[in-house]
């Protein structure tokens, strides 16, 4: 309830949208409302009530017998936890609309991390747990927990045992849209290019870059050229652990998740999803032995009459097409796909061609009657049988006339 001796008599939506009072009211019942959520994700964790003992069973040498129903207490959540699931998209679009108490609301934010066990944590409580070197506030976006924990952008992460948090909800992406920062700690998507780690000799890694840049130069010509349009570029990646390839995001593009919310948008609307297409970089792993021997196996890119294998081809578009799923994105060509599966299925099955086989003659079957069980021959009653549009009549007198 708010008190005011200022507010005009004649109320009507000029009136409210116009009063300079009711902004100020607006204003301060916000802040208020923020003030008192603040407080409440502040509170101490309730004291469990105590539970009534359960009664012991003892056998006849006195000893206590186990409960096989005995069932595994859960740990309490905190009671601003249960109340954060049912309103964590409002406060996040709050952090998207309002930009004043924008750094009040992110401080509500609650979320689960690679290190964080399944629970719950703020952001300060992120700030707290970084590495002495680390600089910015990692994330990475998808669909669920599972796939973003098994994700290959994370296996650096978890090797340096660096803390990476979880978005899952749409509205995740644009609030980090908006919230470029925490605490002077920037916000950055593990999924774009460009990451790298201050706890590395920089020196070395970028001599050891140099090296691998120029050992796969014709093989980074040649992938340029071959992939066309389908990625903007193709580079060497120094971060990579046991995925031959990855599909990343230009540093300050979309998302792969934020691309599929809004290709998602764009189609329930019926408009052009191309337009939202983001810039992909193909990043590959100079240490995998699939690139090596793609290295051994393309032909010199400056000379136009030289032409891959089929097999070397087929084998270039797979490198892609996992690297595409393993960065969160689709596969656009599903006809193409489905073809060079085919022949991947043929090779591994050593079947010459598919052209398909002659339609089987079957042999004629001669009309056999069914045989009868003459043991159950005695259980055979005439009231089993329908004989309803059988007339009797017909047969009436036949055997008099015989005799």
């Amino acid at each position: 309830v708010v008190d005011s001796d200022d507010l005009p008599l004649n109320v009507n939506r000029e009136t409210l949208q116009e009063s300079k009072i009711i902004t100020i009211i607006r204003k301060k019942v916000t802040r208020k409302v923020i003030d008192m959520i603040s407080k409440f994700s502040k509170e101490e964790m309730p004291e469990e009530e105590p539970k009534e003992e359960a009664e012991v069973e003892i056998d006849e040498e006195g000893n206590v017998i186990p409960s096989e129903d005995k069932e595994v207490e859960e740990e309490k959540e905190h009671p601003y936890i249960t109340w954060y699931k049912k309103f964590a998209p409002s406060i996040k679009m709050g952090v998207v609309e309002d930009e004043p108490n924008r750094k009040r609301l992110a401080k509500l934010i609650r979320v689960k991390t690679n290190k964080s066990d399944g629970k719950f944590i703020s952001f300060e409580d992120y700030v707290e747990n970084m590495k002495e070197w680390q600089k910015d506030i990692y994330f990475i976006s998808g669909q669920n927990e599972d796939e973003l924990a098994k994700s290959p952008f994370m296996e650096k992460f978890d090797e340096k045992e660096v803390e990476v948090i979880y978005f899952t909800e749409p509205a995740d992406e644009y609030m980090v849209g908006h919230m470029r920062e925490f605490n002077g700690k920037k916000l950055t998507t593990i999924t774009h290019e460009g990451v790298e780690f201050d706890d590395e000799d920089k020196d070395l890694t970028m001599r050891r870059k140099t090296a691998y840049s120029e050992k796969y130069r014709p093989l980074i010509k040649y992938m340029n050229k071959f992939y066309g349009s389908a990625v903007s570029k193709a580079k060497i990646s120094v971060r990579l652990g046991s995925a031959p390839a990855i599909v990343s995001s230009s540093e300050y593009g979309q998302t792969a998740n934020m691309e599929r919310i809004m290709k998602a948008q764009a189609f329930a609307h019926g408009q052009d999803v191309r337009g939202n297409m983001n810039i992909k970089t193909l990043e590959i792993n100079p240490r995998h032995p699939f690139i090596e021997s793609l290295l051994d196996q393309v032909p010199d890119v400056d000379d136009e009459d030289a032409k891959a294998p089929i097999e070397v081809r087929d084998a270039l578009w797979s490198v892609l097409d996992t690297a595409l799923l393993n960065g969160g994105y689709e596969i656009n060509e599903g006809k193409a796909f489905s073809l060079r599966m085919m022949r991947s299925i043929k090779r591994q099955l050593g079947v010459e061609s598919v052209e398909l086989l002659d339609e089987i003659d079957p042999p004629v079957e001669e009309e056999v009657p069914p045989e009868m069980d003459a043991a159950n021959m005695d259980s055979l009653n005439l009231d089993d049988f329908d004989l309803g549009d059988v007339d009797l009549g017909e047969f009436s007198g036949v055997g008099d006339e015989e005799a």
